[in-house]
C-alpha cells in the first residue's frame, strides 16, 4: 500500500505531525502506525490490591499506544528553551517558542480551557533560590493533569481517525530507502510512502538506534539522568506549587561539581511505576480534578551523566543501575531519608510508622547498595539544599524512590529541517535525541509537517 506519509510512533511528535499535516494539507493520504494500543484500550493491570507489581505484558500500556508515554503522565507542558531539548539550536529559539505555544493553543481548544498557565517570571522564589545557591530556570507550564490530558488526548484522536489511517499493535521492524521512496516493513507486510516521520519517543531508543545502523545514519552519544523520587507532604512545597505549579530548580555539588536538578514536580500527586523495556523504574502522576488529588507532593532529583570516549552506551549504563533496583527489591525501592543518612535499610515497620503515607506500593530498602557514591552524594546535598528553601525536605521521613532514570537517544544526525541525510527521512520527538518533553516533541512534529506542507506548495 502506498502513502503520501507515513508516520511511525502515536506519540505528541507523531500526532501533532499528523494534525498539522491534516490541516493544512487534508487530501493527503497519511497512515500512522504504533506499536501499542488506541487510546481507549490502554490499561495497566496494576491495581494496587489484586495486581502489585508488573507482570510483563506484550505492549505496556504506560509507555506506548497513543499519546506515548505521556498519556498518562501529569501533562505538564514547559514552554521553554531553557530545558526540555534542544529543539531551538536547529529552528531557532523564537521560532521554538512560538510553536510551542501554538501547541498550547490547541491543547486548550481541545479539552484544556480552564486549565493554568504557570509562569516563573518574576517570581520571588527565584531570588531565594539564588540566595541558597539554587538556580530556577525560566519556564511558563500549562498543567493540564493526567485526567485533562486524556482528554485533550480523546479529543484529538476522535479529529484525526477519520482523515489518518492507523494501524495499532502494529510494531514497524524496519525502515528501508528505495528509488521511489521509503519501505515501511511490519510483521507481516509493508507499507510504501514518499515521506517517512520518526517519532518512536524514549521507549523507542533501542529500535531507533537499529534503523539508524541499517540505514548508516550518523548518531552521538547522548546522556542518562538517574536519581530518585522524592515524595513528602505537601504543605512542605505549597508556597512554591501554588505560585509556580512546576519548577525546574538547578543545583552544583560541593562535592563534585555534579548539577542535579528537581524534574516532574507532581503537587498533591502520586509516585507510579514505570516501564521500560522490561525494566521498572518510577515516575510521578498528578491531577486536575481535587477528587484525585493526595496529600503528597512529588518530584525527580536527577543528576545527568554524560560518557566520554571509549565508552558509548549510556542508556545501558543507566539499565544496570535499574536492573540491580529490581533485582533487589524486585521493583521499585523505597527508603526514608532518615534510615538512609543512618546507613540502614528501611522497613515495612519503619515506613508504616512514617509520617509520610507512601502512594506506591513499593519495596522497602537500601539505596545506597544501588545508586553510585557520587550519584548518591549528590542527592543528599541537594535534599539539604532544598531544605533551606522549602524547610522539611530533608526531613527523616522523607521518602525516596528508586530508581528514576530518563534514558536518551542517541541523538540522530538531521538538518535545520530536522531531515536526515535521506530527503524524505525525517526523525522527531524524543526519539531523536534533540526533544526531551512533550511541549518540544509536540513542536517538533508541526515544524516537520509545516516543511511538508511548504514542499507540497502551502
Amino acid at each position: 500500500m502506498k502513502y503520501d506519509v507515513i508516520i511511525i510512533g502515536a506519540g505528541p511528535g507523531g500526532i501533532f505531525s499528523a494534525y498539522e499535516l491534516t490541516r493544512l494539507q487534508p487530501q493527503l493520504k497519511i497512515a500512522l502506525f504504533e506499536a501499542g494500543h488506541e487510546l481507549s484500550r490502554r490499561k495497566c493491570p496494576i491495581d494496587g490490591q489484586k495486581i502489585k507489581s508488573c507482570v510483563g505484558c506484550d505492549t505496556c500500556s504506560i509507555m506506548s499506544g497513543f499519546g506515548g508515554a505521556g498519556a498518562f503522565s501529569d501533562g505538564k507542558y514547559n514552554i521553554t528553551n531553557d530545558f526540555g531539548g534542544t529543539l531551538f539550536e536547529y529552528i531557532g529559539k523564537t521560532q521554538a517558542l512560538e510553536l510551542m505555544r501554538y501547541v498550547d493553543e490547541i491543547n486548550v481548544a481541545y479539552g484544556g480551557e480552564g486549565t493554568r498557565l504557570y509562569s516563573t517570571a518574576g517570581s520571588r522564589f527565584k531570588k531565594q533560590c539564588m540566595q541558597n545557591d539554587l538556580h530556577l530556570l525560566d519556564a511558563s507550564v500549562r498543567h493540564l493533569g493526567t485526567d485533562i490530558n486524556y482528554i485533550v488526548l480523546e479529543n484529538l484522536y476522535a479529529y484525526l481517525k477519520d482523515r489518518v489511517t492507523f494501524f495499532f499493535d502494529t510494531p514497524v521492524v524496519s525502515v528501508e530507502a528505495g528509488d521511489q521512496g521509503y519501505r515501511v516493513i511490519c510483521d507481516t507486510a509493508f507499507y510504501e510512502c514518499d515521506r517517512c516521520i520518526i517519532s518512536v519517543g524514549r521507549s523507542g531508543s533501542k529500535w531507533m538506534e537499529k534503523v539508524c545502523t541499517e540505514l548508516a545514519i550518523p548518531t552521538s552519544s547522548n546522556r542518562v539522568d538517574i536519581g530518585v523520587r522524592v515524595e513528602l507532604p505537601a504543605e512542605i512545597f505549597s508556597h512554591l506549587t501554588d505560585e509556580l505549579y512546576e519548577s525546574k530548580i538547578v543545583y552544583r555539588t560541593q562535592k563534585y561539581e555534579d548539577k542535579v536538578r528537581t524534574f516532574c514536580m507532581n503537587p498533591r500527586g502520586a509516585v507510579v511505576n514505570e516501564n521500560t523495556n522490561g525494566i521498572i523504574t518510577v515516575n510521578g502522576h498528578s491531577y486536575e480534578d481535587p477528587e484525585k488529588q493526595t496529600q503528597n507532593t512529588n518530584f525527580a532529583l536527577l543528576v545527568s551523566k554524560h560518557f566520554s570516549e571509549p565508552f558509548k552506551d549510556s542508556n545501558g549504563y543507566g539499565e544496570s543501575i535499574a536492573r540491580l533496583s529490581n533485582m533487589l527489591g524486585g521493583g521499585v525501592i523505597v527508603q526514608r531519608f532518615g534510615d538512609l543518612i543512618r546507613g540502614q535499610r528501611s522497613t515495612h515497620k519503619r515506613i508504616a510508622e512514617s509520617f509520610v503515607t507512601p502512594t506506591l506500593n513499593a519495596t522497602p530498602g537500601d539505596l545506597s547498595l544501588v545508586l553510585p557514591k557520587r550519584i548518591l552524594d549528590g542527592i543528599i546535598e541537594m535534599l539539604y539544599a532544598l531544605d533551606k528553601v522549602a524547610p522539611g525536605t530533608a526531613n527523616d521521613d522523607t521518602l525516596l524512590y528508586g530508581v528514576e532514570v530518563k534514558f536518551y537517544n542517541m541523538e540522530v544526525e538531521v538538518d535545520e529541517h530536522l531531515k536526515t541525510k535521506y530527503d524524505g527521512i525525517y526523525v522527531i520527538g524524543d526519539g531523536s535525541g534533540i526533544t526531551h518533553s512533550l511541549s518540544h516533541a509536540s513542536a517538533s512534529g508541526v515544524y516537520v509537517a509545516r516543511q511538508i506542507a511548504g514542499e507540497n506548495g502551502v
